[in-house]
This record gives C-alpha cells, sequence and structure tokens, in this order.
C-alpha cells in the first residue's frame, strides 16, 4: 500500500490542507505548480522548509488546497502544512531541530487572530468622536 501523509496548516482565517504521497516531486498548491504560483515573495515564502532541507520533496508530490484569508495568510499556511508534511514523511528529529531553528511557525500555528469589533466605534479600539457641544 502507497504510503500518504496528510496534514493542515493555518494562519488568521487562512486554512491548508497538504496531501504527500510518492511520485516524482511535484508541488502544487489548488493544483497550480509552485514554480508559477502566485507572485515572488509568496514563492520564496512557501519554498521556506523546501530550502532548508536539501532534496526534501524528492519522489514525493505534494498536493496542497488552500482558501480562506489573503495571499499572505495563505502562503504562511502553505508552508506550514507541507513542513509538517515533510516531517511526518521522513519522520527524522533532525529535521523537526532545523525547522524549529529557523522559525517556529513552521511547525506550529500562529494563534493570533483578528480583534474583534466593539459598540460606539469603527473598529476594535478606534472610538466615534465627541463634541459635547
Amino acid at each position: 500500500m502507497a504510503k500518504i501523509i496528510n496534514t493542515s496548516g493555518k494562519r488568521k482565517t487562512a486554512i491548508a490542507r497538504a496531501t504527500l504521497k510518492p511520485g516524482k516531486g511535484r508541488v502544487r498548491i489548488n493544483s497550480v505548480p509552485l514554480e508559477i504560483y502566485s507572485n515572488e515573495l509568496v514563492r520564496m515564502k512557501i519554498s521556506e522548509p523546501l530550502l532548508l532541507i536539501s532534496n526534501a520533496t524528492e519522489g514525493i508530490d505534494v498536493s496542497i488546497d488552500v482558501s480562506g484569508g489573503g495571499i499572505m495568510g495563505q502562503a504562511e499556511a502553505v508552508r506550514t502544512a507541507l513542513a509538517r508534511g515533510i516531517l511526518q514523511w521522513y519522520n527524522d528529529p533532525q529535521i523537526k531541530d532545523i525547522y524549529l531553528g529557523y522559525d517556529r511557525t513552521l511547525l506550529v500555528n500562529d494563534s493570533r487572530q483578528k480583534e474583534s469589533k466593539k459598540p460606539h466605534g469603527r473598529g476594535a479600539r478606534k472610538k466615534f468622536q465627541k463634541s459635547y457641544r
């Protein structure tokens, strides 16, 4: 039976689900190859877990579905899902040390969320002006 690993990553309201299975080393995000996905800054952010470990996706096809949030929120969710998948695939504590030493959010979701809007104002903190006249 073929080895298949499912992982997920979150950032703000973006959720990424990654599926890793034996293949030719392709990385696809929403069915788009990583090489032509979005802009260069986003591609660099997503490819960080791949650059830290040489030949990380050698013989692995990675398919990632991401939804919700904005461009950078999705990128950070994707990199978390990808790093977790690579870590589970190889099951090597040395990879975990490399990832945690570089950036903890590669393996741990960033739990920060938008603060909710309050009454008597435009947002979470801002209030409408008062004149007293």
